[in-house]
């Protein structure tokens, strides 16, 4: 058995409203695939939950251009809680959530009309920043990958920007266990795009993997890239300091993995044990499997879901199998194009 890395599966959002986030995005950003939407609780994550469980709505939206998928999160029995302070760069956690484009001035004029908030310029590197309606701050990267192509604007999930402490630890982490081993770029210094009105000075380096071979659904996330910031002349905060899993923000960040008990293994040699493991095929819903979190050096909660089974038409048993399959070869694309039958077309 090996470890394969398929792509980033999702982001976990915590949100008070699962259906209206479910809709902006639908229509805003063409995640219009709605997986499943599932209410359970959430037995095995008390030790993030003050070790009570929790019951929790959560829908996992694709955009089928390519990229991975949002899973929208809800308590059903708590109020879910803000931040303690603002989120700013560099803060310990995930800071912002990057989509891809393939048409970045058509998406940046479509969100300019629609007047979403901190809209920034398209910068020089072809990219640009705004704040959904809740607060939460996404990054559109022009990025030519698609999976099919659609009459949208943009794709899923291209990656994330995480607040570190310890670049060399972090750079360590996200290589040796995640695979991330190619540094786009590694600056230095004030950034305007980072610094929220203030000038901090901060080391940012941006990630992705050489080794992009993929099975089952990997062709359908694409290629992928995390962004580690790390200030360096302000104590970051910790975002989800006093706060649990599931409140307000970016929870976790998800990968597709097939040999799961291997990376189980490496993470046990290098410090970083699973902390939650279901060990045997769960219930996602329509959705099956089994699934992990570790945690970065910093706490960033990172998911690892090692996908059996997806619902392509539930009501007449036929589901997606891929735990018989070899977890080399990626599924045909006809077949992971089955999930298009999913597809909303209006708000929820």
């Amino acid at each position: 058995m090996q470890k394969i890395i398929n792509g980033i599966q999702q982001i976990g959002i915590g949100v008070t409203d699962v259906n209206a986030v479910f809709n902006w995005y639908r229509a805003h950003l063409g995640f219009d695939i709605m997986v499943f939407n599932d209410v359970a609780t959430a037995n095995l994550m008390t030790q993030y939950t003050a070790n009570t469980a929790e019951q929790r709505q959560a829908i996992l939206a694709l955009n089928m251009g390519g990229g991975g998928g949002l899973e929208i999160w809800q308590f059903k029995s708590r109020i879910p809680q803000p931040p303690k302070n603002s989120v700013q760069f560099g803060d310990l956690g995930i800071n912002a959530i990057k989509i891809r484009s393939g048409k970045i001035k058509e998406i940046h004029k479509a969100l300019k009309i629609i007047k979403v908030t901190e809209l920034s310029d398209i910068l020089e590197d072809n990219h640009f920043h705004f704040k959904d309606p809740w607060g939460n701050r996404v990054q559109v990267v022009d990025e030519p990958y698609s999976f099919v192509m659609n009459d949208g604007n943009s794709g899923g999930i291209l990656g994330v920007v995480i607040g570190v402490t310890d670049m060399d630890a972090s750079l360590y982490f996200y290589n040796k266990l995640l695979g991330y081993d190619t540094a786009l770029s590694d600056s230095s210094g004030v950034f305007k795009e980072l610094s929220n009105g203030k000038e901090n000075n901060f080391r940012r380096v941006l990630l992705t993997r050489s080794n992009n071979k993929s099975g089952g659904f990997g062709e359908l996330y694409g290629p992928s890239q995390i962004e580690l910031v790390q200030v360096l002349d302000r104590v970051p905060n910790i975002i989800f300091k006093d706060r649990l899993w599931g409140d307000l923000g970016f929870i976790h960040l998800c990968f597709d993995i097939s040999g799961l008990d291997v990376l189980r293994l490496q993470a046990e040699e290098e410090g970083h044990s699973f902390t939650v493991d279901s060990a045997n095929s769960f219930d996602m819903g329509d959705a099956a499997g089994r699934f992990a979190y570790m945690e970065d050096p910093d706490g960033t909660l990172i998911e690892m879901v090692e996908t059996h089974r997806v619902p392509v038409f539930k009501k007449l048993g036929v589901f997606i199998n891929l735990k018989t399959r070899n977890p080399q070869k990626p599924l045909p694309k006809w077949m992971v194009k089955l999930i298009a039958v999913h597809k909303v077309k209006k708000d929820i």
